[in-house]
């Protein structure tokens, strides 16, 4: 008896936001647990266990649910969506085995796993030896259960008079009930998905000219993480302000220009596919269900577009050290995946390679062999020394030193292992700035020493989670236009960007997929509707 009620109790009162982890939790009176007693002690037998099968269901469901809440808040601030979710099982244990190493993940996620199967276990059985109770023990029982019942009715019809927060709780039905609508609006929500993609499908209007960049490359640059907070949080800004007027400067010696301005991220603190598909495709790409079916559409990606206009399209994706199968869907000429960009160094834990090994890796492998075939590249690389779990720290070299990587190894080898750093949440911030920080001064020097006539357009893939942000930060994140061309830039002025590479704070926030309506337009010369 007692590991039934502890168990139920705990599966009751189990906090399903990270706000929710209060003692004062231990003081309520879960109604349920009284109702699924006299259930299982009044009815017949065979009903009884039936009972206990469907009771021990419903308590897995809510400590997996609840547990998936918990994580999921904690690192994307949205629920955990079974529908959604369980897609991505894989992309965390990467995630996982790459920042702590694989027996450490293994261990963890197995002792989680055999835990949570121990108590639904325990709860089974000890159901089931509810139903065998003797005569006595059973009337016992049944007394002290009924007076719970009707304590916890008492108690709640109270509270809900008084406006009060309620000491007994009837939420469970509500809980579960809430969690498969979401499942259903996320069915609903594929299904408007599917008839976007169709009204889009192809190119009904021809495909575009892009004449206003004709024989320039275009080096469209995601920042891994790098998120609106970066900029203005009181923590971060004194690193990153000065950092980003440090930029202009040098890209101002250089013969540059650049304009900046804001939009807003479909995901936040991971998921960075999501970022990439909903910009290239201008379709909002908010979950995985919805990438999943972009990827086998017909929606041209801007990629593509580029392709079809006579650039070489290349993407440069460090982080990729699998196949691949969705780059089909965006149309690249040439994929430098982390196993072709010729790194021989050591990675930063989960980092394959620094920021600054991947723009020279490109450098060397793309644009040059494309310049000297006279053909323009579009390139699509992603930047990821700020990725958690951000150490150590890479540091900025030499380009003429960069070789194949290896001068790099003394830096991968710094600093203090992930499981020392994310002990101190004041010292993973301090990590997570300095590896923007880094991000930044690199891909500056990148374009200043070898940007030449190249149109770059540079933006954060989303925020990072809320422990570096805060509960309720903005999803937007930084976007820069920077060229040569100067009207180019200042074009660039009429969709709310500020000239330099500080945004202003009260720019607009279009959403990703709007932005490359933007970008198509002032590419081609025209107007944005």
């Amino acid at each position: 008896m007692t590991i039934f009620v502890a168990i139920a109790f705990v599966a009751c009162v189990m906090p399903d936001t990270p706000g929710g982890i209060q003692p004062t939790r231990a003081l309520r009176l879960p109604i349920e647990i009284p109702l699924l007693a006299l259930a299982l002690l009044l009815l017949p037998r065979r009903m009884a266990i039936g009972v206990a099968v469907l009771s021990t269901t419903v308590v897995f469901c809510l400590l997996l649910l609840k547990i998936g809440d918990l994580a999921v808040l904690s690192a994307f601030q949205r629920r955990f969506n079974p529908y959604l979710d369980l897609k991505m099982i894989f992309d965390g244990w990467n995630l996982l085995s790459g920042s702590v190493g694989t027996f450490t993940a293994a261990v963890s996620i197995g002792g989680a796993v055999a835990s949570l199967a121990a108590l639904v276990l325990a709860f089974s059985w000890a159901c089931i030896r509810i139903t065998n109770l003797s005569d006595q023990v059973r009337k016992t029982a049944v007394a002290v259960f009924a007076l719970l019942l009707v304590a916890g009715v008492v108690l709640q019809a109270a509270n809900v008079r008084a406006g009060a927060d309620a000491v007994a709780q009837l939420r469970v039905a509500d809980y579960l009930g809430e969690r498969l609508s979401s499942v259903a609006r996320s069915v609903a929500d594929i299904r408007a998905f599917e008839s976007e993609l169709h009204e889009d499908a192809g190119y009904p209007a021809g495909a575009p000219s892009f004449d206003r960049i004709k024989g320039r490359d275009l080096i469209l640059v995601f920042i891994e993480s790098y998120g609106r907070s970066a900029i203005e949080d009181p923590r971060y800004s004194p690193l990153i302000g000065p950092r980003l007027e440090g930029v202009e400067r040098q890209l101002s010696e250089a013969g540059f220009a650049s304009a900046s301005g804001w939009t807003r991220s479909p995901t936040v603190a991971g998921l960075s596919w999501l970022a990439h598909g909903t910009l290239l495709s201008g379709l909002w790409t908010d979950s995985q269900a919805r990438y999943d079916r972009l990827m086998t559409s017909d929606r041209p990606s801007l990629n593509r577009m580029f392709r079809d206009s006579g650039w070489r399209t290349v993407a440069v994706m460090p982080a990729i050290t699998m196949d691949w199968p969705e780059a089909a869907y965006y149309g690249y000429d040439e994929i430098l995946a982390a196993k072709d960009l010729g790194y021989r160094g050591k990675p930063f834990n989960w980092v394959t390679m620094p920021d600054q090994y991947t723009l020279s890796a490109f450098e060397s492998l793309a644009r040059s062999p494309a310049r000297d075939a006279g053909v323009p590249v579009m390139a699509e690389i992603a930047l990821i020394s700020s990725h958690a779990p951000w150490t150590p720290i890479p540091r900025l070299v030499d380009w003429n030193s960069v070789g194949d990587g290896a001068i790099f190894d003394g830096q991968a080898e710094s600093g203090d292992p992930p499981a020392v750093v994310w002990a101190d949440q004041d010292r993973v911030r301090r990590h997570y700035i300095a590896t923007i920080d880094y991000a930044l001064e690199t891909l500056g020097s990148y374009i200043s020493h070898f940007g030449r006539d190249a149109v770059f357009v540079v933006l954060g893939d989303h925020q990072p989670a809320a422990l570096i942000t805060g509960p309720d930060a903005s999803r937007s994140v930084p976007i820069h236009i920077v060229s040569r061309d100067r009207a180019l830039v200042d074009s660039f002025k009429a969709d709310g960007f500020s000239i330099g590479m500080t945004p202003s704070p009260q720019a607009p926030e279009p959403s990703m997929d709007r932005m490359r309506d933007v970008l198509i337009s002032r590419f081609g010369g025209g107007q944005v509707d």
